[in-house]
């Protein structure tokens, strides 16, 4: 196990592995190995797919230009200030802040999430230099299913801040879980002070396991469910990156997020991608059933006020109504 962590680090610290470049080798080597997790095309190198066939994550370097990330950092405090409104968006703040502290401007909102409708923040899921990166997991035809931006803030001291592990894969009725893909970049820099993502590598080659809430002192935040039951010796390890690097990571990877044990906020924006073949999947009566069940009593208000019936609704027309198609850079 120690060997494992030691060669996975190694990876981490080779630019050779993580960096950006074409990667004519792909092909070539392609039919030494049987891979599962990624399919032939010209951006991952051998090596690249091999990293992630056996870790279930891949970090490209330096990928998304600062000046097209603040473009979304403007447009989130935008919404903060509430100088615009985004239908069907939904506005996350952290349980540790009491109701009556709710103010205009990003101390009060910690996540965005279904941004499908504004082209200002989609513009972040299709840019071209994530899209080549992204069809390397999901094939040509893709669509975005769930999009993020997430505005970590300083820990109130209840460490409310944490994101406990978990798989991305529960809260998702479809599949296969292999032609789906995240995609999740900094948009400044990001260690263990201020929250970077921490993965169990190799976790993706199991099964989607029984989540819940975690019994944590301060609370936790809506729909931050915990993996119930995984190995708590297998190796950890955290992602520190700079602004505009990216991860690419499987569905059922276990990863989770630290506190924010500094003064400022942190933030990132995130797609979920899937093949455009993905099928929908019925999950009353298996562990997602609870997610199911608590998303709609969630969106139960929002959908009354638009004038829908909630009850006339199944899982897969929520998401239907959250995904997107994405248009493919030109060739």
């Amino acid at each position: 196990m120690a060997e494992r962590l030691r060669t996975i680090l190694g990876h981490l610290n080779s630019d050779a592995v993580i960096s950006p470049s074409p990667a004519s080798s792909g092909a070539v080597h392609s039919g030494l190995q049987s891979f599962r997790y990624t399919l032939d095309n010209p951006v991952l190198s051998y090596e690249q797919r091999k990293f992630y066939e056996d870790n279930g994550y891949i970090v490209i370097r330096n990928l998304v230009p600062k000046e097209k990330l603040d473009v979304y950092r403007e447009r989130f405090e935008q919404i903060c200030r509430r100088e615009v409104e985004i239908p069907g968006l939904t506005i996350m703040r952290d349980v540790a802040i009491a109701r009556s502290e709710f103010v205009p401007g990003e101390q009060a909102v910690t996540k965005l999430q279904e941004f499908q409708t504004d082209d200002v923040l989609f513009g972040y899921c299709e840019l071209p230099e994530i899209i080549k990166f992204v069809q390397a997991f999901t094939g040509k035809e893709v669509k975005a299913m769930h999009t993020m931006l997430i505005n970590k803030p300083p820990d109130p001291g209840k460490k409310t801040s944490r994101h406990p592990l978990h798989q991305d894969l529960h809260y998702f009725p479809f599949r296969p879980a292999d032609r789906v893909v995240c995609s999740w970049t900094a948009m400044q820099k990001v260690n263990r002070e201020n929250g970077c993502l921490v993965v169990l590598p190799g976790t993706h080659k199991g099964e989607l396991l029984q989540h819940d809430y975690p019994e944590w002192e301060g609370g936790v935040n809506k729909m931050y469910h915990g993996v119930r039951d995984f190995d708590p010796n297998a190796p950890r390890v955290h992602l520190p990156m700079d602004t505009g690097d990216t991860v690419f990571f499987h569905p059922l990877l276990i990863h989770g997020s630290g506190m924010n044990k500094t003064k400022g906020f942190r933030k990132s924006i995130s797609c979920h991608y899937a093949s455009a073949d993905i099928n929908f999947i019925d999950v009353k009566g298996s562990i997602q059933d609870g997610v199911e069940k608590e998303v709609f009593e969630m969106v139960h208000k929002k959908l009354v006020a638009r004038g829908v019936d909630p009850t006339k609704l199944t899982m897969k027309d929520l998401w239907m109504l959250k995904s997107r198609d994405v248009s493919l850079p030109l060739n």
